[in-house]
């Protein structure tokens, strides 16, 4: 009787909240259109397939703004170009802010991290930091050699597991994912190390519990429980970084300004002002260098390795692009980059086919505000399907086939709402720079040093799993061997 009692509340206090919050909508005259939706889950239902997908397929329906409510919480769904331009133009400091959810509370430091914390002051001063530190043309410059250096040694490995002439079976996913955090690694720390997928792996950025917030209270699935879990040991982890830099630095351990890894660079910034850059400050700050870019770097890899293992003659045009343009017993270095454009538009092309954040990364709206004429009232989510820009036929010619020389006469791509795998604005990833040229430098090393081919008769399976990420339901793997032109160098690394 009592669990009866307390359902009936917890419905009520649900129903009245929905009901409130129509009668706040009841003030905008020109809502963007929505489909009909169910009580409590509002449109949830209808993300049965994946959301990019099922958002996609309703678009071409209601239109490509559309008003939705997952549950509770309003939701702004953008499927067009032109509406993007808008919401990251003209409103992108409307829209420069991030819901607050569950996670954003219990894994982001109670929303105090880059990429949790609203727009304002604290975020300003975080993303400053972090660009000049790491992101920065010139802090790029200076990982350049860790790059390198992770790279090489992702090919020794490769090498020394192969025999001679003989192909050898390699599950790239692995093989992706473990170059991708030994490069943070170094970088944030100056050594590598082991980390667990499954402490810094894809996590949710917005749960079933933020948008029915009952089943929450009801503990469903135990989320809240296991967000807390994995945030007790990411702060274990992150703190034994800072707490290991900070004994070298007592033990009078010097460095280089040029050669201090992040953490150092963080600990002389709080040594500055430690009333603002507390510990948690700095972990917030080291969390995104294993959470934002780890997962997405590695999985574009993976995807742009299925579509050349599908497609040979492009993996030989870009094999031929690298033998005539590097010297012939060097291995390819960052600084080759900018002579392999195919190379890069295979890139292009893998981030536009599948983005691996599909719908981007979620914002908020801070007050009222219209995009293509409709009212969009304050505290309405956002969500950017970049997978369906990236996919309309008004935009790309053949959008669903692998071509990557559509790239080869397209200038400032990043610059274009029709092209937009990092996102725009205020919030756009600060670290494509890093991603584009760590991907560039990982697949080139791997098409100049060996050889590929697909295991078994048939294509790579394409088959896609959304969660937060894009990621393959089959990891890859491939049959390698290294090049014969290539045996001497490769013995040498």
């Amino acid at each position: 009787m009592e669990i009866e009692t307390l359902l009936c509340s917890l419905f009520l206090i649900c129903f009245t909240f929905l009901i409130l919050n129509h009668r706040n909508e009841q003030k905008f005259k020109n809502l963007p259109p929505s489909p009909p939706g169910l009580p409590i889950l509002g449109h949830l239902h209808l993300l049965k397939t994946g959301p990019h997908r099922a958002l996609d397929a309703l678009s071409k329906k209601y239109g490509p703004v559309m008003y939705l409510h997952f549950g509770c919480r309003p939701v702004l769904i953008i499927s067009s170009s032109s509406a993007a331009e808008q919401c990251f133009s003209k409103n992108d400091i409307v829209f420069a802010n991030r819901p607050e959810t569950l996670a954003s509370k219990i894994l982001g430091y109670n929303h105090t991290t880059l990429g949790f914390t609203p727009y304002g002051d604290h975020w300003r001063n975080l993303r400053r930091l972090t660009t000049i530190q790491v992101f920065s043309s010139a802090s790029l410059s200076r990982s350049s050699a860790i790059r390198a250096e992770e790279t090489r040694a992702m090919a020794k490995r490769l090498f020394r597991g192969s025999d001679q002439g003989t192909w050898m079976k390699v599950n790239l996913n692995c093989l992706f994912f473990g170059l991708v955090y030994d490069v943070v690694m170094v970088m944030v720390a100056g050594k590598r190390g082991s980390i667990m997928d499954e402490v810094f792996g894809a996590s949710v950025v917005m749960d079933i519990c933020d948008y029915v917030p009952l089943l929450r209270w009801m503990g469903f699935k135990g989320t809240e429980k296991k967000l807390v879990d994995l945030h007790r040991r990411r702060d274990c982890f992150l703190q034994g970084l800072i707490d290991e830099a900070r004994e070298k630095i007592n033990d009078s351990f010097s460095v280089g300004e040029s050669n201090k890894t992040f953490v150092q660079t963080l600990l002389s910034i709080q040594e500055a002002e430690p009333e603002y850059y507390t510990d948690e400050i700095l972990k917030g700050l080291i969390l995104p260098m294993f959470t934002a870019g780890t997962h997405t770097t590695a999985l574009t890899m993976e995807w742009a390795m299925s579509l050349l293992l599908n497609h040979p003659h492009e993996l030989e045009k870009a094999r031929n692009e690298i033998d005539n343009n590097i010297t012939h017993g060097k291995l390819l270095k960052d600084s080759d980059l900018p002579k392999l454009p195919y190379l890069r538009c295979i890139i292009n092309e893998t981030l536009r086919l599948y983005p691996v954040g599909p719908l981007l990364v979620p914002h908020s709206s801070s007050e009222d505000c219209k995009v293509e004429g409709f009212d969009v009232p304050q505290d309405t989510i956002l969500l950017v399907n970049a997978w369906a820009i990236h996919r309309d036929h008004k935009l790309w010619d053949e959008p669903e086939i692998f071509k990557p020389d559509r790239f080869k006469d397209i200038e400032g791509v990043f610059d274009s709402f029709r092209f937009i795998p990092f996102g725009m604005g205020r919030r756009a990833c600060p670290g494509s720079g890093m991603a584009m040229r760590l991907m560039g430098l990982a697949l080139g090393t791997l098409i100049q040093c060996f050889e590929w081919e697909r295991e078994g008769h048939g294509l790579v399976d394409l088959e896609e799993v959304c969660g937060l990420t894009l990621s393959k339901a089959k990891k890859l793997e491939a049959l390698y061997r290294p090049r014969p032109s290539m045996m001497n160098l490769l013995s040498q690394i």
